[in-house]
């Protein structure tokens, strides 16, 4: 059965407020400094479907946003990266939600979330929405809307039915907490779960990143993809294990940069042809690795998630220069 889209992303959107080079050494009683502010938006649902869209994939979203400024700047910024926002949920009860980072010199980051971070829309009453994609990525699992068993359930298992490949990018828990055998039903029908290292410390209470995906791999998922940030990759399923070096390159902030990973991961595995994930050719899944972490890497070289990374030729040219 045709597709409608290629890629829907699922989850939060919101604004980012980017307060750069803090300074915490006050100027006056109730006045700091820091070298730059910014307002981009963000959230992993957005900085996917951003990403997914500049790298040549149609791509939808379904999210939440508030009825108000940060929501339409948002909606905005969506369309002008050609992402098809006609299953954005406009809700007037409940705002945008804003989350304010401080961006280190190095490009690490901290960041504060609000209690409107907590309203979980209900994305599994929207199916109509996502089965008509050749994959899915779940941007927060863990999070809201996915920090409710019964929704990822949901949602996971219709995708599944449909043919649709299913994407899980992990978060730490913020409001709700969740662990692996909360979702012990969901996790045999993930297709690809991609944790960064803390996550997957987290999750799994391991160290080592084969102990970490032996864990992911002993709940039933498919294919397990660790982010070690600036020491590369690390790829492990039933029969491969994989370990790419990250490129070398000068941070300036990471705000997005795993976002910007699993968008390129899966627009490489769709542009493979690859239908059933347990069966994905050893250079397939290597290209497609080694493209999600350019796309990671590229999104680093700027302030804001969506800055960088344009398109797919940029990406290519990127590993030439890096071969």
């Amino acid at each position: 059965m045709d597709k409608r889209f290629d890629i829907i992303c699922m989850g939060m959107a919101l604004i980012d407020s980017i307060i750069k080079g803090f300074d915490p050494e006050p100027i006056s009683a109730s006045g700091y400094r820091a070298s730059s502010g910014s307002l981009n938006v963000g959230g992993e649902a957005v900085n996917e479907a951003v990403a997914a869209s500049r790298l040549g994939m149609r791509t939808g979203i379904l999210c939440s946003l508030g009825e108000d400024a940060a929501g339409d700047m948002i909606v905005g910024s969506l369309e002008k990266s050609g992402v098809d926002t006609s299953s954005i949920l406009r809700n007037s009860e409940h705002p945008t939600p804003v989350t304010t980072m401080f961006v280190r010199d190095d490009g690490t980051r901290k960041s504060i979330t609000n209690s409107s971070h907590r309203y979980n829309f209900h994305p599994e009453k929207y199916a109509g929405s996502f089965t008509c994609a050749k994959a899915v990525i779940l941007g927060s699992l863990f999070r809201a809307p996915f920090d409710d068993p019964k929704i990822i359930h949901s949602v996971v298992s219709d995708a599944v039915s449909s043919g649709t490949l299913v994407f899980a990018d992990t978060k730490l828990p913020n409001f709700v907490k969740l662990s692996l055998s909360d979702i012990s039903d969901t996790l045999p029908l993930i297709d690809f779960i991609t944790p960064n290292e803390d996550e997957a410390k987290f999750f799994t209470g391991k160290t080592d990143p084969t102990e970490m995906a032996d864990v992911f791999l002993s709940y039933g998922v498919k294919n397990v993809v660790i982010k070690l940030g600036g020491k590369g990759c690390f790829f492990k399923n039933s029969s491969v294990t994989m370990e790419l070096p990250a490129f070398s390159i000068d941070a300036v902030d990471a705000t997005g940069a795993g976002d910007c990973f699993v968008a390129g991961l899966a627009s490489e595995i769709l542009r493979g042809n690859i239908t059933d994930s347990t069966k994905i050719p050893d250079q397939v899944l290597e290209d497609a690795l080694r493209f999600a972490s350019a796309c990671g890497a590229i999104c680093t070289t700027a302030v804001g998630a969506g800055t960088a990374l344009q398109s797919r030729g940029q990406v290519e040219e990127f590993l030439k220069s890096q071969a």
